[in-house]
């Protein structure tokens, strides 16, 4: 039933060339500037991303400049090693919130996860996601997949299903690329009220549409132009 729906999903896209509808335009580059933040607002506005992921400095900013519009503000907390303290993520989590942000993609502790520290990580998870269910927003759950084995890959979506999160995110680019059997993975995983986002190195439209293919509900990348453009 999945493939079925998935395929179904993928001809509308190819029929529709609505994929812009997925993407998140991404810049969380460390020197990012204004004008760059600038250029990627108009650009989510020109061909109607669904949002674009922006470092937490920019927030306030970005949510002057896009007032009035559906594009979704989407900012990292604990990015992008993850190994934050609880608390320091919460607050994190609180300022952007406070600031504009619609959605928060939070790295999950991966040096916690890697010692098997399940009830640290899980801790960490589940303080954040409480916080944006209390601020009605969405939260998503960075596992960075090519640090992981597959093994690994599912105990990190169950502790995301236990605690209930909105997405698990496949990575963030920082150390490998996502890739299609990572999403099909974590698919399989996941229950389906758990949308998936993938990101880290996707640069083309086919690419995109396999992800989309894999189960992925949202696509992170900075190359959002080249594939709506393709």
């Amino acid at each position: 039933m999945e493939a079925v729906k998935n395929t179904r999903i993928v001809t509308e896209l190819n029929n529709t060339m609505e994929i812009e509808k997925y993407i998140e335009q991404t810049i969380l580059k460390p020197d990012a500037s204004k004008e760059e933040i600038d250029k990627i607002s108009s650009d989510a506005k020109q061909f109607g991303f669904f949002g674009i992921c922006i470092p937490p400095y920019h927030v306030k900013y970005v949510h002057n400049i896009l007032k009035g519009s559906n594009i979704k503000i989407v900012t990292v907390v604990g990015f992008p090693m993850g190994y934050n303290a609880v608390g320091a993520k919460v607050e994190e989590t609180k300022r952007a919130i406070d600031d504009g942000a619609d959605e928060i993609d939070m790295v999950m502790n991966i040096t916690a996860f890697k010692n098997k520290d399940y009830v640290n990580v899980r801790e960490s998870i589940e303080s954040v996601a409480t916080l944006c269910r209390l601020k009605s927003k969405i939260v998503k759950v960075i596992i960075e997949t090519p640090l992981l084995s597959d093994e690994e890959i599912i105990k990190a979506c169950e502790i995301c299903a236990e605690v209930g999160v909105d997405f698990v995110k496949t990575c963030t680019g920082f150390f490998g690329s996502v890739s299609v059997h990572h999403v099909t993975l974590m698919r399989s995983v996941l229950p389906e009220k758990i949308k998936i986002k993938a990101s880290g190195g996707i640069r083309d439209y086919n690419t995109a549409l396999a992800l989309i293919e894999a189960g992925a509900n949202r696509i992170g990348t900075s190359s959002g132009c080249l594939i709506v453009n393709n």
